[in-house]
């Protein structure tokens, strides 16, 4: 995978399978707070969860992993997904 890839094509790769599989996508923002996640994605018959999209090789930075990490704690699923091929592995069922 290409390190010149950006962040939003992973993320519209994202945004694609979830309408290809029938499913919700919403863009995250929180008011007076840093560290969102950028998607929140709701499938037919699963648990509905949180995906932060990075470029190839990307990490979140300190402030999104606090917050991912609290999320974390309350019982929610975030997943930092970097790649298409990591997209594509969250629909062929990797991360279930």
């Amino acid at each position: 995978m290409s390190r010149t890839m950006k962040e939003s094509a992973v993320e519209e790769h994202l945004v694609n399978c979830v309408k290809m599989a029938r499913g919700e996508i919403r863009k995250a923002q929180w008011v007076g707070r840093k560290g969102a996640p950028d998607r929140f994605v709701m499938l037919p018959g699963r648990t509905p969860f949180w995906v932060e999209t990075k470029r190839p090789g990307g990490k979140p930075e300190p402030h999104q992993v606090r917050e991912h990490e609290r999320m974390r704690e309350l019982g929610c699923t975030v997943l930092v997904l970097d790649t298409i091929e990591d997209v594509d592995a969250l629909f062929a069922g990797a991360y279930r």
